[in-house]
């Protein structure tokens, strides 16, 4: 058996027809895009409990190799928002060593699910999952940000939200004029900079710039005592950190399996919402099972160097393309601009006050949360809505992990029901079947004793109660049982198990069951378990007529006798005319006033008109 990894990095590709002028956009976008980059990476980091210099850390060796290994052209790496809690969670739970440990797991599980080919799978999570888990990560970043926001004097605050929120109300009347009023400036000047301005210098950027001369200039960190990078971590660090390898505890392994699981499945979900977005920008197609691997190797190598989980930025990747990035070379020249940074201006970065970093976080949390979603729940179905609000309780006042593992299993579990709910299980004879004139039983002769079932969707464990429901309905016992299955696509063990008995119920009565035109999927599930075997390969049979044919058989009757030609001819005609009439009324229903003013005709008068009462066609 030929085995093939899929490992397809899009630079590899872009690089063939490689020239100056990509280049050129290729610089201008990686030097715009490492200008928004810079202070969201401080941020995330000092939100998520990391050193300041690790946030650029991620950004760039993480970022670099997502831009190296992407399966997207323009895919930004870096710290993002979606990590905070979870990263901080980890960290004051088993430390910088099992925070390594944890996230080169989860880069582990990406990798995997990338050589599985699950890049399709992944982004079909539920939308009300998807944007629970965001909503809720927002609320989170925004409750964290209080302390710094408002300059309280808290030393550590807990991981939970509701022990947060009840440290820092009692700790409010210490709240620091200078610092709100500096948070509130660096606010205003984010909120409120002009979008077309953002492209070149985000208004991030323009903010902290900001605070940070004015803390430098008019000396606002000895005279007001406002809280800077530098009084809360010293100065950071000016080189890249070399390897690191922790100590390995194999009696905390265990316990790091489920927050990694949660740094893997929200890495995959972030990444690959960003390329579709990428995508529709540019009309591009990315590959999602080498994203996966590309993150994946991000996440495994990176924290052995100081990074913290990374995975591709939405804002970032968008200003990217907006700015002129069409390859993944825009990418590595963000990380290497970052390192050049890093490397000259060091010093500066200790006088960044924390209160204009919180302002950076409250208003890319405010952007987050996405408050008329809230509004909309209403008009969504019932399930949805539960499933929403679930899974944003749980993020907000449990536990990240928790919520994501529930959410997953609700999204699964509303996906069975609504499957369920389309399929359906009825009896049909001459008179009700609607299957068309091609597979109708109009004309047909359906000998005493024989009842027939049409099985319409997927045959899963949901249609068991309804097929011994409408068995029930029919009040009889037939000889022979036609299950009309040429509208089942897929079938799984329960469903399979529920034929195995129906077959040995009828058998053991002395009955017998035919399947009629099964589908590619269920026949290879039948095969495969050698219930073919069992029910006989004579009772499953292509089409009706030939069921048809094998319950006479079974019921020691002669083949139905062969009707005249014409007869045959109105047999099809009069189902030709049921057919449209029953789209003429759906028509009718749809156009509820005439074209032109005239009355409309009842349906049976239009068919008439095309199909004349003697059974021929009108000309």
């Amino acid at each position: 058996m030929n085995i093939t990894i899929p490992f397809r990095p899009k630079l590899f590709e872009t690089l063939k027809n490689y020239s100056g002028a990509l280049f050129r956009r290729d610089f201008g976008a990686g030097l715009n895009v490492m200008v928004m980059a810079f202070p969201l990476s401080v941020a995330f980091a000092i939100a998520s409990g990391a050193k300041p210099e690790q946030g650029l850390f991620t950004a760039i060796i993480g970022g670099g190799i997502i831009a190296a290994l992407s399966g997207s052209r323009v895919q930004i790496g870096g710290p993002t928002g979606a990590f905070v809690v979870i990263t901080y969670s980890i960290l004051q739970r088993f430390g910088t060593d099992g925070l390594v440990l944890c996230t080169a797991m989860a880069g582990v599980m990406l990798c995997v699910m990338g050589f599985a080919r699950l890049g399709s799978v992944i982004r079909f999570i539920p939308y009300p999952v998807s944007r629970a888990f965001t909503k809720g990560i927002a609320i989170l970043i925004l409750s964290s940000q209080i302390k710094n926001f408002l300059g309280l004097n808290v030393e550590k605050l807990p991981v939970d939200f509701v022990g947060k929120i009840k440290l820092l109300v009692a700790h409010l009347d210490g709240v620091h004029g200078p610092t709100v009023t500096l948070a509130v400036a660096s606010l205003v000047v984010i909120g409120l900079w002009p979008k077309k301005l953002s492209s070149f210098v985000p208004g991030s950027m323009v903010g902290l710039v900001l605070a940070t001369v004015a803390v430098s200039v008019f000396g606002l960190q000895e005279h007001w005592h406002i809280a800077t990078i530098g009084s809360q971590f010293g100065e950071m660090s000016r080189s890249l950190p070399a390897l690191h390898v922790p100590a390995l505890d194999f009696a905390v392994l265990p316990e790091l399996i489920h927050p990694a699981f949660t740094i893997a499945l929200l890495v995959a979900m972030q990444a690959l919402l960003c390329s579709v977005v990428t995508d529709g920008m540019l009309d591009e197609r990315h590959d999602s099972n080498q994203e996966l691997v590309g993150q994946g190797i991000a996440n495994f190598a990176g924290p052995f160097f100081g990074c913290i989980p990374v995975t591709g930025g939405v804002a970032r990747s968008i200003a990217n393309v907006r700015s002129g990035g069409r390859t993944p070379v825009a990418g590595l020249i963000h990380a290497f601009l970052l390192l050049v940074v890093l490397l000259a201006a060091a010093p500066l970065v200790s006088h960044i006050p924390l209160a204009a970093l919180s302002a950076i976080l409250v208003v890319a949390a405010y952007r987050m949360v996405a408050w008329k979603q809230f509004l909309r729940l209403s008009r969504w179905p019932f399930s949805d809505s539960s499933v929403f609000l679930a899974t944003f309780a749980l993020t907000v006042l449990a536990d990240l992990t928790l919520a994501v593992e529930v959410g997953v299993v609700l999204a699964a579990l509303l996906m069975v029901k609504r499957v369920s709910e389309t399929s359906q299980i009825t009896a049909v004879d001459e008179s009700t079947e609607t299957e068309g004139s091609h597979h109708s039983l109009v004309g047909k002769q359906v000998p005493e004793g024989v009842l027939i079932f049409r099985v319409f969707g997927a045959f899963f464990f949901g249609v068991v109660d309804k097929l011994d429901d409408e068995l029930k309905r029919a009040k009889q016992e037939p000889d022979v049982l036609i299950l009309r299955v040429r509208k089942v696509l897929a079938m799984d063990a329960t469903g399979l198990q529920a034929l195995e008995d129906l077959h040995v119920k009828l058998r053991a009565k002395g009955k017998h069951l035919i399947l009629s035109a099964p589908h590619t999927q269920p026949l290879l599930v039948m095969e495969n378990a050698g219930f073919l075997d069992r029910i006989g390969r004579e009772n499953v049979c292509p089409h009706i007529d030939a069921a048809l044919a094998r319950a006479r058989d079974i019921l020691g009757l002669p083949p139905a006798l062969e009707t005249d030609p014409l007869h045959q001819e109105r047999q099809k005609l009069e189902a030709v005319r049921r057919e449209l009439t029953g789209a003429l009324e759906r028509a009718n229903e749809v156009m509820q006033t005439p074209i032109g003013g005239s009355r409309a005709l009842s349906p049976a008068a239009q068919v008439t008109t095309l199909v004349g009462g003697d059974g021929k066609p009108n000309p």
